[in-house]
């Protein structure tokens, strides 16, 4: 579905990213790891068009470049930032209202408020006045309105309690179980092991591993140079 290719990316005349290339597969959950500062959201930003890029991207065949990032969104890709761009101002229920564009999907009000029931406890509650963990679901759930065939999701569970961390675990699942693709942006390395059916790893704004889970596991070299802090 997503194709990278030899892509570079830059902020200002700062060289982030060094020819990456990877695929996300139809259905498939690809966590990307690495420690911070390795280049993992800037490949998300370049992905949306939120940062300069050059190289390849492509979507289901066709190229990224030049399209703004409303339309890349259009195209089917949903984006959850780290930084929870929720609209503080908003009811609960009115930020996933704008999280529609337009068009029935596979996920409606019902669904979101099924797998977090306390956003429906606080349906009609400002989201500004949510708990980080609550914003980060709505955060979640308002991308999903839009019906996302891949989902990028940049560090879902920072700031979460334990239990809430599980239960964006088992969210991811019931993405995938549905047909969505996801590439997961994690550090903790045991969520990302644990539900994902392929692993990059990421440093110095490059691919230094592209496997299974269990090929992670076993190359102690990658795991002790890139991820351990």
């Amino acid at each position: 579905m997503l194709a990278v290719e030899n892509l570079h990316a830059y902020y200002g005349k700062s060289h982030v990213l060094h020819g990456v290339d990877f695929t996300v597969r139809p259905g498939e959950i690809v966590a990307l790891l690495g420690r911070n500062g390795a280049g993992r959201s800037t490949t998300a930003k370049a992905v949306m068009g939120l940062v300069d890029w050059q190289g390849g991207l492509r979507w289901k065949g066709q190229p990224l470049a030049g399209r703004k990032t409303h339309e890349i969104a259009r195209l089917g890709i949903g984006y959850v930032p780290e930084s929870r761009d929720i609209f503080s101002g908003l009811t609960v229920h009115q930020n996933l209202l704008l999280g529609q564009k337009g068009r029935g999907g596979r996920w409606g009000f019902g669904d979101m408020y099924a797998m977090f029931p306390r956003l429906k406890e606080r349906e009609h509650t400002p989201a500004g006045a949510l708990s980080g963990g609550e914003q980060q679901m709505l955060t979640l759930c308002r991308t999903l309105m839009g019906d996302p065939e891949l989902i990028i999701i940049d560090e879902p569970a920072e700031g979460l309690a334990p239990q809430l961390v599980e239960q964006v675990a088992q969210y991811l699942r019931r993405l995938k179980a549905r047909g969505v693709s996801v590439l997961l942006i994690e550090q903790k390395l045991a969520i990302a092991m644990a539900i994902s059916d392929r692993a990059l790893v990421m440093g110095r704004g490059r691919i230094v591993f592209d496997g299974t889970p269990d090929g992670l596991r076993a190359d102690a070299q990658v795991r002790r140079e890139w991820l351990e802090v």
